[in-house]
């Protein structure tokens, strides 16, 4: 018969057959593979990743970039004569391996919308990009700062942050949207990282008041090191988990944000084109041809999606106290480890 004693003694040989198997696989390695191993086992995290590269990579070889030539046809200004009745899609399930001159349909005066759809990624993808860029920048400096000097720099740094805090986002970037509007998605981009850094520079703070009580900092200064040095230098490369995580996590977010920016009319203006300014231009046709509102929203929902899942494998990747359930091979090597222990 069994006592509570057997049992602890028999889960705790069994933690320590995981531990010891996981020790052995990241045996030698450094902790930036060990990371990347961690995510790359990831399977959320690697659907995410190969998901949001097929979208750009799509989006982006389609209609080219940079003066570069696509390998579409079309374009997304040009207006043409409606193929399908109601401008229908020439694509189906029936015959998937036929896309036809314009697979996601066409508006009431011909343009495809393919090629819009493809054009509102690569603006949505660049404005997720910069936002996310400018955010870790201000974001990381903002917090570095305050958490290593503290005192009356970290009172001033947190005290702006909270005024940025307590504005509502929505609200800032319709007039700041409105501000620039008619201007390209770079511009968009960069003021719209301007007041999304905030939760990025909260969290870079509370590791670098911790991290500047670590032995390697006071190791540092004793050697001559200067401040700006010892931040980024010595404490940021321990803080990366915290600022990587966070950012990929705000980019989701960024790309929601500036879709209902563009659906509220106060992101990107025609001639350009965002998915959020395709489907609030077609929100009207969501009953009669409802691939025009679809096809936008869906490519939203994916890019938004598939960041997360990377976000996810991300924290799990960098937080060493994560721990996965072990595949049935493991299971019996730690089985066979524990038969041996208990021997």
């Amino acid at each position: 018969m069994s006592t509570n004693k057997d049992t602890d003694t028999t889960d705790g040989l069994e933690e320590v057959g995981d531990n010891a198997i996981a020790a052995k696989e990241t045996e030698g390695q450094s902790q930036g593979k060990i990371v990347l191993r961690k995510f790359l086992r990831h399977k959320g995290a690697m659907g995410g990743l190969i998901v949001l590269a097929a979208i750009a990579l799509f989006a982006f070889s389609s209609l080219g970039i940079f003066g570069l030539p696509g390998w579409w046809i079309f374009n997304h200004t040009a207006s043409g004569q409606v193929v399908n009745p109601g401008g229908a899609p020439t694509w189906s399930l029936s015959n998937p391996f036929n896309l036809g001159e314009h697979p996601f349909g066409q508006d009431e005066i011909g343009r495809d919308n393919f090629a819009r759809v493809m054009k509102g990624t690569q603006i949505s993808l660049m404005v997720m990009a910069i936002i996310g860029g400018v955010a870790l920048v201000i974001g990381t400096v903002v917090g570095a700062l305050a958490g290593y000097y503290r005192g009356w720099v970290d009172a001033i740094l947190m005290r702006i942050t909270d005024g940025f805090i307590i504005l509502p986002t929505i609200v800032v970037g319709a007039i700041l949207g409105r501000l620039v509007s008619g201007t390209n998605g770079a511009i968009l981009g960069l003021v719209l990282g301007a007041i999304l850094w905030t939760g990025l520079a909260r969290l870079v703070r509370g590791d670098f008041l911790s991290l500047r009580e670590r032995e390697f900092v006071d190791s540092a200064r004793v050697a001559g090191a200067g401040d700006l040095r010892i931040m980024f230098k010595h404490m940021a490369p321990n803080a990366m988990g915290v600022i990587i995580v966070n950012t990929t996590l705000l980019m989701s977010q960024a790309i929601v944000l500036e879709a209902a920016l563009s659906f509220l009319g106060f992101g990107i203006q025609p001639p350009d084109v965002s998915l959020g300014q395709l489907i609030s231009e077609y929100q009207s046709s969501f009953a009669t041809r409802p691939w025009l509102f679809w096809w936008p929203g869906l490519f939203i929902v994916a890019i938004a999606l598939s960041i997360n899942f990377i976000g996810d494998g991300l924290r799990d990747a960098f937080d060493p106290r994560m721990k996965t359930i072990p595949s049935w091979r493991k299971m019996k090597k730690a089985e066979r480890m524990t038969k041996k222990g208990a021997k």
